[in-house]
């Protein structure tokens, strides 16, 4: 599967730059098929090759075929030239409202626009808007009161569903210059954002009806709540933390925090990617073997779970991705097949091809892959020969014969293990030294896991990194050492705590420590390491 991806993707990137008409890929396509289909009993060897040639150009003819989404842009862009508009749209995706400043609120509104006013017209369009509603605490009069002093109402929090009516100006969106900054508007077209404004909280009509399906707004009900329980949970310098790590709500982070991530590498345990639904997936799977849950029902609510959280972050193609690939590792798993990272990445990555072969282009999905292959292709069997067979060997130190069935250095090992254990025998006995030499022993592994697993992914990305975003900062591998191990802490402790606290809130106050100490422990580190001079020495393309 994966040599089948590569010559998909490898079709799809020629059909992007060498243009040719599609019925002579669709020609060769057939041929290639009905060629491998003669030579498939014949000759197996050039029966594989035709069929990498056909999926070539299948991959170049869809890339041609393809029909380009079209979100009303044409009618929206011709509009987003600064004039004074009045629009009737409705909410599709809610942010949550931060304060800027003392008194002043501001909320990031996804809208669908139902009808355009320009003065002269009224216009039909249905498309997408991102528009900044600014607002101020209001001051009213309280006649119950009688010094006369006024109190203060807060900004309208506008929600899924809603329909508004508001003057606006909008303008196309647009990228900062900067080599290596963030694509913003690519971003937002891929999210069918045509245009972006802002408009004064006190200037939005509410229009009566709702507009949208009700399973989206219990979805917004239920991330509103989640972020409530965080920040009841937590301190108000922990919780934007946590709320970014555990469903990808960013809007509470100061740009000090995000700078020192960003400068140390650590970005990613910030947003929800695969790492965060593997470490779920894994800790989940294992939870219901040791309740003694079949492996069917283990696999299949693992899968069912990993995909609830991928529709409550909503955070788009990355959650999805990893979701994909863990059912095909569970499912070759319950079908007795070979387990192969390879096969499962490339089973993936092919699918998701096909659904959408221009996401091939973009830096997401090359790096989510690129992260797995690095891990599964060069990692994983690195560790395989050097640390997983000194796990194996830590097991039952105090059985002898189990030397019998490892390799001589193994049971070596073994040996001067116990030499060691009896000399502290007359010490702390004659079971708790192995206990405590097996354990010291793990820990080390484990370490060295991590920090093999880190420098293979930092030099494997240096490359992609220093391409597309012109760096590839030097400081990220001792920084990922710390992070990512305290992340899986972070992620698995605080679950537990807003799960417990929707039972009483004294359940969740041992699990909200342990997350808020590992929290303190992760951002300390990267303050440090974001603080030194090192940190702005970088790999530049």
């Amino acid at each position: 599967m994966l040599w089948a991806s590569l010559a998909y993707a490898s079709g799809i990137v020629t059909g992007y730059y060498l243009w040719r008409p599609p019925l002579w890929w669709l020609v060769a396509a057939i041929v290639f098929s009905a060629s491998e289909v003669y030579f498939l009993r014949r000759r197996p060897r050039a029966a594989f090759a035709l069929v990498l040639l056909a999926l070539f150009v299948t991959g170049a003819l869809m890339m041609q075929v393809r029909v380009p989404e079209d979100h009303g842009s044409v009618g929206m862009l011709a509009l987003a030239d600064g004039r004074d508009l009045i629009v009737n749209a409705h909410v599709t995706k809610e942010g949550s409202p931060r304060e800027k400043s003392p008194g002043d609120t501001q909320q990031r509104l996804d809208l669908e626009t139902e009808q355009i006013g320009t003065g002269n017209e009224t216009l039909v369009i249905h498309s997408g808007l991102r528009v900044n509603v600014y607002g101020h605490h209001r001051r009213i009069e309280d006649e119950t009161n009688e010094s006369e002093e006024s109190v203060a109402t807060p900004m309208h929090v506008f929600r899924y569903g809603e329909r508004l009516r508001f003057p606006v100006r909008l303008y196309p969106p647009h990228n900062f210059r900067n080599p290596g900054a963030f694509d913003y508007a690519g971003y937002l077209a891929e999210n069918g954002i045509v245009a972006i404004g802002s408009t004064r909280a006190e200037t939005v009509e509410l229009l009566p009806g709702f507009a949208g399906n009700w399973a989206e707004l219990w979805r917004t009900r239920l991330r509103r709540s989640l972020i409530e329980r965080i920040h009841v949970l937590w301190k108000p310098d922990e919780a934007p933390l946590l709320d970014a790590m555990l469903i990808g709500e960013n809007s509470f982070l100061g740009r000090e925090t995000l700078t020192n991530f960003q400068r140390t590498g650590t970005y990613h345990v910030l947003v929800i990617s695969g790492l965060k639904v593997a470490v779920l997936a894994l800790v989940m799977f294992w939870l219901l073997r040791r309740l003694r849950v079949s492996d069917i029902a283990a696999s299949a609510i693992t899968i069912l779970l990993t995909v609830a959280y991928a529709v409550l972050t909503d955070v788009g193609a990355p959650v999805w991705r990893a979701t994909l690939m863990l059912a095909l590792y569970l499912g070759a798993r319950l079908l007795n097949r070979r387990k192969s990272i390879l096969n499962t990445i490339g089973a993936a990555a092919l699918v998701l091809m096909i659904v959408d072969p221009v996401a091939l282009l973009g830096a997401s999905f090359q790096l989510s892959f690129l992260c797995v292959l690095v891990i599964g292709g060069i990692g994983t069997p690195l560790l395989e020969r050097t640390t997983q067979p000194l796990f194996r060997a830590l097991k039952s130190l105090d059985a002898t014969g189990y030397d019998a069935a490892l390799a001589p250095s193994l049971a070596q090992f073994r040996l001067d293990l116990r030499m060691v254990a009896g000399r502290l025998q007359p010490f702390f006995g004659k079971r708790i030294p192995l206990m405590m030499l097996s354990g010291t022993a793990r820990l080390l592994l484990v370490g060295c896991e991590f920090l093999v697993i880190s420098a293979v992914l930092q030099a494997g990305f240096a490359m992609p990194m220093a391409y597309y975003f012109h760096r590839a900062t030097l400081v990220s591998l001792p920084a990922n050492m710390l992070a990512v191990p305290l992340t899986e802490i972070i992620m698995i402790a605080a679950i537990v705590a807003v799960s417990a606290s929707y039972i009483a809130l004294g359940l969740a106050k041992v699990p909200a420590l342990v997350a808020g100490a590992a929290l303190y422990a992760m951002n300390g580190s990267v303050r440090w390491l974001g603080a030194l001079r090192i940190a702005d020495t970088r790999v530049h393309s």
